[in-house]
């Protein structure tokens, strides 16, 4: 078998948006990388491949992730354009594979521009089902920034830097505060260098709020209803506010936001990753995860910090000299509604409809707070290793039961032997349970699930027969 060093790789459309998003001109980015202009141009257009060399040097000079830049162009990749290309509104173009993977590598600009397309194309068709119709508009502010965190791999190396920075500052080597709680430090900063004390407030005070700073008497009323984790965090949201705010709108100002909400979005999203920095320190933090199997519950414990916060913060670890395992995390809650979709890697469900139904991340909330485990293998014939536990919705984590919202956490199964959840398993040969996307976009059948039938497939229903599906279908 040809091994991969023989293998040559057509990269132009992905060193393209990489020359792009770093606002390098051609003549520039051959300089940088000890070539000539047109040899750039030629690879740029997939007329000459990228040798191993170039690889190196690509790496070498602009700190590249060169699996990241092998997986895919960017925001739309071939299965993202393929699941947008099964709507019904394309019915009869039957788009092939090849001519998707073509657009995704040399034509990563017009690929991103049919995504933002189809989203407000859905959004409005959405809308127009709920409410009896409306304007289209542009991408929607939490759109835009789901796509600039994940362009990012949710990974900002500025903001790991100041998180620890801040940490550092927080927990000197002084015997006098040793033992002390995260959130004893960060209200002692808050009121002697900013004069910013922090108020727990009664429920009834705070009505809709689980966090507010007051700026006329200056301090931070936090709600009761708050567990130790989540005030932990609603404090280290406010320090990092007030001693980064300048850094904070310089990294939202790069990041060419189209308009004044989508800016204050995106800032409370880096806030909040400033934040979470400040309070799982990356260093340490990788560090702590590799040594204990990347066990969540140690990680709880070690940095006062809940299971979904610890999750979270898995996605993030994508520091080129120390690495964690790619991680994807989705949260949904009980009704099927996604309300986060987080990937250092890659992301193998469907982004504009809901997870498969087989996938125990649903049956979750059967066993609240209990960390259940699955092998799943998608259409593809890539397997992940993922666990599902129910966290408690914000708000009510003092006092629910855990059952209000559940946490999915997976990675590639090549990486399963590093987590502590998978010890004991045989990776070699193990259980499998094969999922597909959206069920208007799965071809799996029979499947006893399915809520919905394929869009691109003819149902197959007589009164003669009954299958375990509800809608059995043909070929297409």
């Amino acid at each position: 078998m040809t091994g991969t060093t023989d293998r040559k790789l057509f990269l132009g459309g992905r060193l393209k948006r990489l020359r792009r998003d770093m606002d390098l001109t051609q003549t520039a980015m051959a300089a940088d990388l000890g070539v000539s202009p047109s040899y750039l141009n030629h690879i740029e257009r997939n007329q000459r491949p990228v040798s191993a060399q170039l690889l190196l040097r690509l790496a070498d000079t602009y700190d590249v992730d060169l699996r990241a830049l092998a997986q895919q162009a960017g925001p739309a990749g071939e299965a993202e354009l393929a699941e947008i290309l099964a709507d019904p509104v394309f019915g009869g173009l039957a788009v092939p594979r090849h001519e998707i993977l073509q657009l995704v590598d040399d034509a990563p600009g017009a690929a991103d521009a049919l995504v933002r397309l189809y989203r407000a194309f859905a959004d409005r068709r959405t809308r127009e089902q709920a409410e009896g119709g409306s304007v289209i508009g542009a991408e929607s502010p939490a759109d835009w920034v789901r796509d600039h965190i994940q362009a990012r791999s949710n990974h900002f190396p500025e903001l790991d830097t100041l998180g620890e920075a801040l940490h550092d500052a927080l927990f000197p080597d002084d015997p006098a505060i040793r033992g002390e709680s995260f959130e004893v430090r960060a209200r002692a900063r808050l009121a002697d260098r900013h004069t910013l004390p922090v108020r727990i407030m009664p429920a009834e005070v705070m009505v809709e709020w689980t966090r507010r700073f007051d700026p006329h008497r200056r301090r931070l009323l936090i709600s009761e209803t708050l567990g130790p984790a989540s005030r932990a965090f609603a404090i280290a949201f406010q320090l990092v506010l007030v001693e980064y705010d300048t850094e904070l709108a310089a990294t939202v100002e790069a990041a060419g936001a189209p308009d004044d909400p989508t800016r204050r979005l995106l800032k409370v999203a880096l806030t909040n990753t400033l934040a979470a920095a400040t309070l799982m320190p990356y260093a340490a933090f990788q560090r702590t995860a590799e040594e204990t199997g990347y066990d969540l519950a140690r990680l709880q414990a070690r940095f006062g910090v809940s299971f979904e916060q610890a999750a979270h913060r898995l996605t993030t670890l994508s520091r080129p000299t120390a690495r964690g395992v790619p991680f994807f995390l989705m949260r949904v809650d009980q009704a099927g509604n996604i309300s986060k979709r987080y990937a250092s890697g890659a992301f193998p469900f469907s982004r504009f409809g809901g997870a498969c139904p087989r996938w125990r991340l649903h049956s979750a909330f059967r066993t609240p707070g209990r960390v259940v485990t699955q092998i799943i293998e998608t259409p593809d014939g890539n397997r992940w290793f993922t666990l599902a536990r129910t966290v408690d919705r914000q708000g009510h984590d003092g006092f629910g039961e855990g059952q209000d919202l559940a946490i999915g956490l997976g990675c590639e199964l090549k990486h399963a032997h590093r987590l502590t959840y998978a010890h004991g398993l045989d990776l070699a040969s193990p259980e499998v349970t094969p999922i597909g996307p959206a069920c208007r976009l799965c071809h799996r059948h029979p499947c006893a699930e399915r809520a919905a039938p394929p869009v691109d497939r003819p149902l197959t229903v007589d009164d003669w027969s009954k299958s375990v599906s509800p809608y059995p279908f043909g070929e297409a």
